[in-house]
Formats: structure tokens, sequence, C-alpha cells
């Protein structure tokens, strides 16, 4: 009898595991993406001026994208950012960075990846990059913008983006925000009981690219990071080419009481400005 109970419970087990493997495999693709369609607030019912693009990018599809600029910007000579969001929600919960980069007095275009907001289709790894890299043709090509005037800045899964889309394109800059190294890393974090890395579908691997990148390098993280660990943010820092600079943040991944610092707010306005002593 005890050894009929043991046997039965060796085998609830394995479905269990087998079970929760299949759904890890399957579900994977909402875990990673987590947009929504509604739009919370556009910049103008916030006070803030702004044009309202959408860039083709493949198969016919658009993304939508925000593009806000200070009124006394010298388009000519000052820098641009491209804003690279997280993997839930959609620009318009993102107003809170543009109105901390309008106090830097830098442009900002703010785009949601396919499948979030107003952008058509649906999310994959390869098509959130292309749809980065459309962006960033659009800033040369409809405003004048030159490579160097460029800043990629990422947050969380943004980060992954933002750092994928330097290895493919020059620009003056790249930010990492609270980011990770790669996507089965996080999924050991998360699942540590689980065979992660030959269960899952996306890659991201950052820790892997931000070798390639040549420009300046700015990696910010928290400490207090409640969903990505802080030493991933090390990581990726450690991996990076000079120039670079690691900030320290406060607060848990969705926080931004740190916009306030001043390390952060001069470690910002030096990339943008090109005027970094570790430069």
């Amino acid at each position: 009898m005890v050894k009929r109970m043991f046997v039965l419970l060796i085998i609830a087990v394995g479905v269990f595991f087998l079970g929760f493997a299949a759904y890890l495999y399957f579900a994977q693709g909402r875990m990673v993406f987590m947009p929504t369609r509604h739009l919370a607030v556009t910049p103008s019912e916030a006070g803030i001026p702004f044009e309202n693009v959408y860039v083709e990018v493949d198969h016919g599809e658009r993304v939508n994208a925000w593009y806000i600029e200070p009124l006394t910007f010298d388009r000519n000579e000052g820098p641009v950012v491209l804003f690279c969001h997280g993997n839930a929600g959609n620009i318009s919960h993102r107003l809170e960075t543009v109105e901390f980069l309008m106090k830097m007095r830098a442009p900002v275009l703010l785009f949601d990846y396919r499948g979030y907001g107003r952008s058509d289709g649906h999310p994959t790894e390869e098509g959130v990059y292309a749809d980065a890299e459309a962006c960033y043709e659009w800033l040369i090509e409809k405003k004048g913008y030159r490579p160097d005037q460029i800043v990629v800045f990422g947050r969380s899964l943004g980060g992954a983006v933002a750092v994928e889309l330097a290895t493919r394109v020059s620009c003056r800059g790249l930010i990492v925000e609270s980011s990770f190294t790669s996507a089965p890393d996080m999924g050991r974090k998360m699942f540590p009981f689980f065979p992660v890395s030959s269960l899952i579908k996306f890659h991201f691997d950052s820790i892997d690219r931000i070798g390639k990148v040549t420009c300046p390098v700015l990696v910010t993280h928290s400490p207090d990071d409640d969903l990505v660990p802080y030493e991933m943010g090390q990581k990726l820092y450690a991996a990076a080419n000079s120039p670079k600079k690691f900030v320290e943040l406060t607060g848990g991944h969705n926080g931004r009481e740190y916009f306030g610092f001043s390390t952060y707010r001069m470690a910002m306005k030096e990339l943008l400005d090109g005027t970094a002593k570790w430069w």
C-alpha cells in the first residue's frame, strides 16, 4: 500500500511538472508581452504639445508614436531621445518620463511596439526590434536628425530592445535602465525548478549583445528592484565597453523617485550633452 501510494505520488508530481512546463511554454508570450490598447492619457491632456505619428514597419503595419519637442530646441545641434518602454501598458503610461526628459531640454520619440496601444499587429521579439529600428529611421528621414544626435533609452524589457538597436545603428549614446541580462536568465529566476532554457522561446540576450555596442553607455539600476535583480544591471555594466557609467537608483522596479536625484540627473545630462568626464 505504501509503495503504491508512493508511486501514485511520483506520477502526480510528474503530471504536474509536465503540465506546468507545457503551460509555461505556450503562455510565455503573454508573460513577456503585456500590452494594453486603451490610452490612459495623451500628452495634450497633460498640457504637453506633441505630434501624433504612425511609422511604417514590417508587412505594411504601422506603430504609433508621439514626438515631443521643447519649444526652444535647436534640432541642428541638440540630442533627441528614442525611448523604448517596458513590457506592460503602452506609451500613455510613460508621461512622467517625458516630463523628466523635457526638463533635460531633450526632444523624445516615444513609441508603442506592435500590438500595444494604437499600433498594429502583435508583438514578437524580432518585431519589437524592427519597430525600434523603424522609429530610429523616422527620426533621421522625417525630422532630419543625424545618428550622432540620437540617444537610445530603454527601460526594463525596453532595455533589451535598446541594446539590440544600438548594435545595429550608430547613435550618440545608450541608456539601459532597470533591465535584465537575458530572457532565459529572468526565466530561471522566476521558475528555478523548471528547465527554462529548453522551454523558453525568447532570447533578449543583452548580456551577449551589449559588448558589441560602441557608443557611450549609461546603466542604471536599483538594489531595491523587486522584479529585475540588481545584479543583472551590474553584469550588463561589466559587459559593456568604455566609455560607460553606472548609477545606482532607489525604489522598486516601477518607482521613479530617482528622477529628482542629482546624481541621476547629472549622468543623464552629461550623456545627452556629450559633456561627461567619463566620455
